[in-house]
């Protein structure tokens, strides 16, 4: 086919999972009109060595925007929104949470990256413990902080080039949605617990693991993050409990190791609930069906 020889080739990764390519720009601008691609879709352009959002392309932003111009069939608001649709992808393919798999590939990455993933997780907690006596704010800021060290170890599991100022990304990523969120979820589970506490520990656990790395990672509002988040852990909420409950273990046997073992047990965790997100919700891109291989 002669479309498949012009301009730069790119590849992407389909809703199955499985990579796709080379094909040209305009294959790629059919299928994002007809729903196969989307703006999350990730996309590796010929000769560039890093993946990225669909989005990140400027030379397919009208495409884009023109294909949800002419889905949408409702006004803002939270009825029709993407997360929901990215709801609806994730728990139609369903998923699986390993835990113990989860924990060893973190214990790879702060191996690989040590001094980095320790002294980003060491300086984000020593600032959100600082700012947390703060009055309101210091709920608002703790998540934005949180934002960014989420960031920084999401674009290491990817492969991507990640530093020490990442973990100050989510000022500049979703300040907004991550400061909202930040008051929002805790005011509300604080509220479940104290008038009856399982709804406090269902929430909590909704909503305070992934909800952060969504906000940065898909760009979505505070709500519609909180929401992606609660309707998808709903479907394994006990998995994602025990995986909650491990991760406590981990910090309390590094704690009692001669506590400096804290410092180690911290980024094991971030690394781990980083892996359980990316398998959760970055494993496939909520397109409308799976692409065809070329």
């Amino acid at each position: 086919m002669e479309i498949l020889k012009k301009g730069p080739m790119y590849r992407i990764v389909g809703a199955d999972g499985k990579e796709y390519g080379p094909i040209s720009a305009d294959v790629l601008r059919l299928w994002i009109s007809q729903g196969r691609a989307n703006a999350l879709t990730r996309v590796l352009a010929e000769g560039a060595v890093e993946w990225k959002a669909l989005s990140e392309f400027p030379e397919f932003a009208a495409d884009i925007a023109a294909k949800t111009a002419s889905t949408q069939q409702a006004p803002s608001g939270f009825s029709t929104t993407m997360g929901n649709a990215m709801a609806s992808e994730i728990l139609a393919r369903d998923y699986q949470l390993n835990i113990g798999c989860c924990l060893s590939r973190g214990w790879d990455l702060v191996k690989k990256h040590f001094w980095l993933t320790v002294g980003a997780t060491f300086l984000i907690h020593l600032i959100a413990g600082a700012i947390g006596a703060i009055p309101i704010a210091g709920l608002a800021l703790n998540y934005v902080f949180i934002g960014g060290l989420d960031w920084m170890f999401l674009k290491l599991i990817r492969n991507q080039r990640a530093e020490i100022g990442d973990t100050f990304a989510g000022f500049n990523l979703a300040f907004g949605p991550l400061a909202l969120f930040g008051l929002v979820a805790q005011l509300l589970t604080f509220l479940g617990t104290a008038f009856c506490i399982l709804p406090g520990i269902y929430l909590g656990i909704c909503w305070l693991f992934f909800t952060p790395l969504i906000i940065v990672d898909k760009r979505l509002d505070f709500w519609e993050a909180m929401e992606l988040s609660r309707k998808v852990v709903t479907r394994h909420w006990w998995k994602v409990f025990g995986f909650a409950l491990v991760c406590g273990l981990v910090g309390l046997c590094g704690a009692l190791f001669c506590g400096v073992g804290i410092f180690i047990a911290m980024p094991i965790i971030k690394a781990a609930t980083v892996y359980a997100y990316e398998d959760i919700f970055g494993a496939q891109t909520p397109a409308s069906a799976a692409l065809p291989a070329l």
